[in-house]
Order: C-alpha cells, then structure tokens, then sequence
C-alpha cells in the first residue's frame, strides 16, 4: 500500500513540486551521487576509500533522438576516460534505452560498442542493465551480437521475477557469461513475472546457484539479507574463488550490510547514480522500503 501510494505521489503534480524543489536538501543525494560529474566523482572517490567498487550509471532512459543517444554514449566514453586518469575502482552500468534502443536497435548496438571499445582501452568493463520485460529479448539479442564480434569486457543482467529468466541464463551459459541477478523493478503482469515475492526469492537463489556453479562471473545484487547470508553459505561450502563473484548493492540502501560485507573480506561494488534526472529515481527509491521514506520525513522535520 505504501510503495503505491508513493509511485502515485511521484505523479501527483504538488508532489513533485516539492520534491523537486526540496528533495536534493532533505535527503536525495542519500541515493544519487549529485547531479554533476564532479560531484559524482567525489562519490567514487569516498566509496573507494570505504573498500567498494562502483558501477557508474547515468540516470536517464528512453531517449527520442539519435542525437541524444549519441551524446549519452560520448558522456560514458569520458566517463570510462575519467576513471583511468584517476585510478578510480569503478566501471559502468549502462541502459540501452537510453543508447537509442527504443529508436533503433543497431544503433544502440552501435553506441554500447562505442562505450565498449573506450572501457577495453583501459582494461575496463560495461555492463548492460535489464529493463522492462519488452526490451529483455533485444538487450540479449544485442549482448549476444557484441560476444561474436569478440568483445568480452561486457556483463549482462537478469531478473528472478520473470519466468523466463532460467532459460534465458541456460541459453547464454556456453558464453561462461558475467551475470548480475536482480530481483527485478518493473511493474509486469503475472503472465510473464512472478506475482509472489516467494517465487521471486526462490527463482533468485535458482539463478544464484547455478551462475556460482558455472564458469562465470556472477554479481549478487540484493539487500535481502536472507539471501545474502545463503550466498556466502554456499560459496563457502562449494568453495567458490573470490574473483568469480562479488555482492552488487545500491549507492545510499543498506550501509551497514555493505560495510559488512567488506569487513568479512567480499568483494562488493555500489551502483552510483548521478545526473539531472535523479527525481524518478528517488521517488523509486522512497517507494522500495519504508525506512527510506522516513529518512526523508526526517530530514525535513531537522531542517
């Protein structure tokens, strides 16, 4: 009831009002690293310094020009740049639809192999986010074309709350791909996601458990500590090397997990947000977890 009576406040014009006039003050920039680069740079930087790497990610999607799709691939190739001249631990998490996809799909493909061919020049790494169910099979379809064409250095997602997630992982599994596995965000009808969170959660450690067991790479993104804790029990018990595998979480949710993690000796890399269109994200953020929410009521009633 909560998560929707948010979502419906991030639509509700005095809402937005507000937020986007005081949300950065009371309590956005707890989940999105600023809104300009140098900003987000300092969170790199901090995040770094507390023992975590960083997946990059520029908020934004669903650009409607060619140009700006172009432009947003430029903006990723001087972000690829910008780490390498710093030394920064950090890579990039990238939305194809914010590369053109809904225009095009050879020209998303165009621009992820652009961003691709900067991060190889610095022995750097792309990963291509997973959207809503409708882009899922064109963002396979694109992954599968940069693997033949030799490029390697690219990552891919998939989420446990769509049935078709578990052939999805078997059809790529002669690709020994690098897989990060989510729950998954996106409003999608029970005829081709999970309804139940227990299905989800179930379908979550399937998918865990066989990317660990394969030749991969496998990124555990949740804050669910249940799962979390069944991870490190199976890695544990099967003997899992640390280089195949690393706990993802999101820039500002569950700190006190993260610095966890890293205390035990795992490797853990944060999702970083920035850029100008943080309110959608934030408002998604408020509606995933009620201790979000009152961080926020509470910095307002500090100010």
């Amino acid at each position: 009831m909560l998560r929707a009576a948010l979502l419906g406040a991030a639509n509700n014009e005095s809402m937005a009002r507000f937020v986007m006039a005081h949300g950065r003050r009371f309590g956005a920039y707890r989940f999105v690293a600023g809104e300009t680069f140098e900003q987000f740079m300092r969170a790199v930087a901090a995040t770094n310094a507390a023992g975590m790497r960083v997946a990059a990610g520029l908020l934004g999607e669903d650009v409607s020009t060619v140009a700006d799709a172009r432009a947003v691939a430029a903006q990723y190739c001087g972000m690829l740049e910008r780490f390498a001249a710093q030394r920064a631990d950090a890579n990039v998490a990238l939305k194809l639809t914010h590369l053109g996809l809904l225009i095009d799909s050879d020209l998303a493909r165009e621009n992820v192999a652009k961003v691709i061919a900067a991060a190889g020049r610095h022995g750097n790494f792309v990963r291509m986010d997973m959207e809503q169910s409708a882009c899922v099979q064109p963002t396979l379809d694109i992954y599968r074309a940069l693997r033949a064409d030799g490029l390697d250095n690219i990552g891919i997602v998939l989420q446990s709350y769509l049935y078709r997630s578990r052939s999805d992982f078997d059809a790529l599994l002669h690709l020994r791909p690098s897989i990060r596995i989510v729950k998954g965000a996106y409003l999608e009808p029970a005829s081709v996601a999970y309804p139940r969170k227990r299905d989800v959660d179930r379908n979550y450690v399937a998918l865990m458990e066989a990317s660990l067991s394969s030749g991969g790479f496998t990124a555990i993104a949740t804050h669910d500590e249940a799962i979390v804790q069944h991870a490190i029990e199976f890695i544990q018990r099967n003997d899992i090397a640390a280089d195949r595998f690393e706990f993802q979480m999101l820039y500002g949710v569950r700190p006190r997990l993260q610095q966890w993690l890293v205390a035990r000796g795992f490797g853990v890399r944060i999702a970083v947000p920035f850029g100008a269109q943080w309110y959608p994200y934030f408002m998604r953020r408020l509606a995933e977890r009620p201790a979000n929410l009152m961080f926020f009521l509470s910095s307002m009633w500090r100010a």
